[in-house]
């Protein structure tokens, strides 16, 4: 058991989470957090073998922040769509913390779009498949669809490339929601990809 030091373990990662929202994580150093907790650099490498471990561990908060505005969209009237919105305000308030979640080249469990996405994923499946009436596969499938288009607009909102409105982003999310869900219930294998798309695209254009 690490000896008991003044500053704690939570300080620490709090320290390098603050640090984080305001330069990243590439500014998350020793010589950073002590500055911030007024310390030497010695408690830290008491707590952690060394700073992949305390990057971890912001990784590992940034991941209990996100799931907290997932959980907050889940409480809106319209739970999925409630979701999306609160990725979109996540990625608005907390745009270093997104680059970390979601635009980070994954290192064991630090970062990466597909290990975050996965862990609202868990989150929301339960509203989905209770809500929209679909199997735990659909549902899943369903929730990786629309989390692309959320994806998509948080990350022109992290890189300043974002043109489109509030209610224009929620718009098109209801538009994609609608005519996912709509092909899901009414077409065959539509959520595995297993469907005769010629015949489908055909029938479409012709009406």
């Amino acid at each position: 058991m690490p000896p008991k030091f003044k500053v704690t373990k939570e300080e620490i990662v709090e320290a390098a989470l603050s640090i984080t929202r305001k330069q990243g994580i590439e500014g998350v150093t020793a010589r950073e957090i002590a500055s911030v907790l007024g310390v030497s650099s010695r408690p830290i490498f008491s707590w952690f073998e060394g700073m992949d471990q305390v990057k971890d561990a912001v990784c590992e908060a940034a991941k209990k922040i996100f799931s907290e505005y997932v959980q907050r969209g889940l409480e809106q009237p319209i739970p999925f769509l409630g979701v999306g919105q609160q990725y979109i305000r996540f990625a608005k308030e907390e745009g270093e913390l997104y680059k970390l979640l979601f635009l980070t080249r994954p290192k064991d469990s630090m970062g990466g779009a597909i290990s975050a996405m996965q862990c609202a994923q868990e989150q929301v499946r339960p509203s989905l498949m209770s809500i929209y009436k679909i199997d735990e596969k659909m549902a899943d499938n369903y929730f990786r669809d629309m989390w692309l288009v959320a994806f998509s607009f948080g990350t022109l909102i992290v890189t300043n490339g974002c043109f489109f409105s509030d209610s224009q982003m929620s718009q098109i999310m209801s538009e994609f929601s609608f005519a996912i869900c709509k092909a899901y219930k009414e077409i065959p294998g539509f959520s595995e990809g297993k469907y005769d798309r010629d015949a489908l695209f055909k029938a479409v254009i012709n009406g």
